[in-house]
């Protein structure tokens, strides 16, 4: 068990070292082979699933991994089912269910709003998602899925796609990705979309190599890793402008014919029309697996930040 894991908040992908993510990907695998069993490690122990704003694949593989280790688990998954529909504010909210439960799982619109949870809750916080910089968890299984993919993280060349101002999957991944060696990072964006500064900022100071591009057809040859995202419709002013982001973004067999064998692509999902429908039995798909290792990574979080032994 690690001991830098145990209560620890975990709020920015970018708070974690390299050897504490290596650490968790280690207690991951041993997850994945007790994943089918109940287990009482966490027996006693409560988990709070705190969602202020809609999610399916992170609240529910949360709520599988908390009760696969013998927590409880309590919460909402919108605001409309709490007391801020009545206009009881953030803070509280926080305070009462932190008196209720050995550890919180926050997601919410709002950019830090888990860090200020962080700050009043006496247990630890898990940012489930905020804003459009950080969703920490899911990072730590899109590496733990390259890892699984590929054997290693380093030396690989990646590609992601979409929207990578307003996506905060796609920024933390690329965060994340700052802590390991790669080969090179293409950014693959519409012009309204492209990262933020201080995205490309940290990718300068770290010495990573990376491009960023308004065509992904001419590099798909050289990427081992395409991460793809969303093009999200309401960021677009003009919906003709949307449509043809859209479309420059679309990933099909076609342009696959293009990459390389050993190609795999992941998604944060859910995927809307980015990803051609056929692709999905393709040899490159691996965002179901992906989705698939949700549930074994949070064993492992939750496991290490709550002292429980796998």
């Amino acid at each position: 068990m690690s001991s830098s894991f145990m209560g620890r908040d975990v709020i920015s992908i970018l708070d974690f070292k390299r050897d504490e993510l290596e650490k968790l990907f280690e207690l991951s695998d041993k997850a994945r082979r007790l994943v089918n069993r109940k287990l009482r490690i966490l027996e006693g122990k409560v988990v709070s699933l705190a969602f202020f704003e809609p999610s399916t694949r992170t609240r529910m593989s949360f709520e599988v991994a908390a009760k696969k280790l013998g927590a409880d688990v309590v919460g909402f998954s919108s605001e409309e089912s709490v007391s801020v529909a009545k206009g009881e504010n953030f803070a509280d909210t926080v305070r009462m269910l932190d008196s209720y439960s050995d550890l919180i799982v926050v997601r919410h619109r709002l950019e830090g709003a888990a860090k200020f949870a962080s700050e009043i809750a006496l247990n630890p916080v898990i940012n489930g998602g905020d804003g459009r910089q950080h969703h920490p968890t899911q990072a730590m299984i899109d590496l733990y899925t390259v890892r699984e993919l590929f054997g290693g993280i380093d030396g690989l060349t990646y590609a992601v796609v979409g929207d990578l101002r307003y996506g905060r999957a796609a920024t933390s991944f690329i965060y994340a990705l700052t802590l390991f060696k790669p080969s090179k990072i293409y950014l693959a964006s519409p012009p309204i979309l492209v990262a933020r500064p201080e995205v490309t900022s940290l990718l300068k100071s770290r010495g990573i190599d990376f491009e960023e591009l308004s065509r992904l057809d001419e590099v798909v040859g050289e990427v081992d890793v395409m991460y793809v995202t969303r093009v999200q419709r309401e960021r677009f002013p003009d919906p003709s402008e949307y449509e043809k982001a859209r479309g420059a973004y679309r990933i099909t067999l076609k342009l696959l014919e293009k990459a390389k064998r050993s190609l795999k692509i992941l998604h944060p999902l859910p995927k809307v029309d980015e990803i051609e429908l056929q692709v999905d039995s393709s040899r490159h798909a691996a965002y179901f697996l992906q989705a698939s290792l949700g549930v074994p990574v949070r064993m492992a979080l939750l496991a290490m930040i709550l002292g429980g032994e796998l």
